[in-house]
């Protein structure tokens, strides 16, 4: 198989694996402290929609933040 079919192949796929489920999930943790002080386990789902995947990230926080405007 070429190069680009196993891209694609790779594109087109139902689950992630535990280590990319972990890696995404770590990635997101980072951005959301950003916003939100984070409490508790973070859980995603993955489910195949006609459209493609619809994509829920759950996770429970104390509070929201206060973002200051960048100068």
């Amino acid at each position: 198989m070429t190069e680009n079919a196993n891209r694609i192949i790779s594109l087109d796929r139902d689950e992630m694996s535990e280590l990319e489920r972990e890696l995404f999930i770590k990635d997101f943790k980072r951005v959301a402290d950003e916003y939100f002080e984070c409490d508790g386990k973070t859980d995603l789902e993955i489910t195949r929609v006609d459209g493609g995947f619809l994509v829920c990230l759950l996770m429970t926080a104390r509070r929201v933040k206060s973002v200051k405007k960048p100068l």
